[in-house]
């Protein structure tokens, strides 16, 4: 399987990446930067089922020249990640908010999936697709608490938005989930998390390849064990 997957430079991207390459995948590792040293080592034990390309979420002339040059090579799609992300305007209070901060979390967090779906979806022909948001727990509105505002209320219009997905290519047999990946020890979880970013990779994997079939669902947002996530 080949599998786009977006902010694989570090973090949940990176063990992701590592996970899916380890288990025979392809992996299109989509970057703002493309001389990171972690992708460049994983390159180096890879090979050529290794692509790291310079994809800039929030760019849709980026998005659509890495899609446009995919299919020119006459590549496929198995799958796609959309794990980018941001989190600004921690611990800020409504009063207090600016909002660039909001919009700039939404250019990434929300359009940024979407810029991608929109350019790579023709792609997705392989067999037993599969097209995974990375949301957040944070996204739900059942939880809703006052503060982290525009990570929170991007990840909740990501729901909404692979909730359409799901009706859209459900024909197609793609699956489409939104993913609450855990609070994980990385730069944006922080030390004090308790879950490692490797073992959420593997139950994000598990759901990519079917390994985990969530049962049936009230709405497509699941954590990464594929247990149903409050919407």
């Amino acid at each position: 399987m080949n599998i786009l997957l977006t902010g694989a430079s570090r973090g949940l991207g990176l063990a992701i990446a590592a996970e899916a390459l380890e288990r025979g995948h392809g992996v299109i590792a989509g970057v703002r930067d493309v001389s990171g040293d972690k992708l460049a080592t994983l390159s180096a034990t890879y090979g050529d089922r290794l692509i790291i390309a310079e994809l800039d979420v929030a760019s849709e002339e980026s998005v659509a020249g890495l899609a446009s040059a995919l299919k020119r090579e006459g590549r496929t799609l198995g799958a796609i990640v959309n794990n980018a992300a941001i989190l600004n305007a921690r611990n800020t209070q409504i009063e207090e908010l600016d909002m660039n901060d909001v919009a700039q979390a939404f250019e990434v967090n929300l359009y940024g999936p979407m810029r991608v779906v929109k350019h790579f979806l023709p792609l997705l022909t392989e067999s037993n697709g599969a097209l995974l948001n990375i949301s957040s727990e944070a996204g739900s509105i059942t939880n809703a608490y006052p503060g982290d505002y525009p990570y929170s209320i991007s990840k909740t219009a990501l729901n909404m938005f692979s909730q359409q997905l799901h009706r859209y290519v459900n024909k197609r047999r793609i699956q489409v989930l939104s993913i609450h990946p855990g609070w994980m020890k990385t730069d944006m979880g922080g030390e004090n998390a308790p879950t490692d970013p490797r073992a959420s990779a593997r139950g994000i994997v598990d759901l990519l390849e079917r390994r985990i079939v969530p049962e049936a669902l009230g709405f497509q947002f699941v954590d990464y064990t594929g247990k149903e996530m409050p919407i």
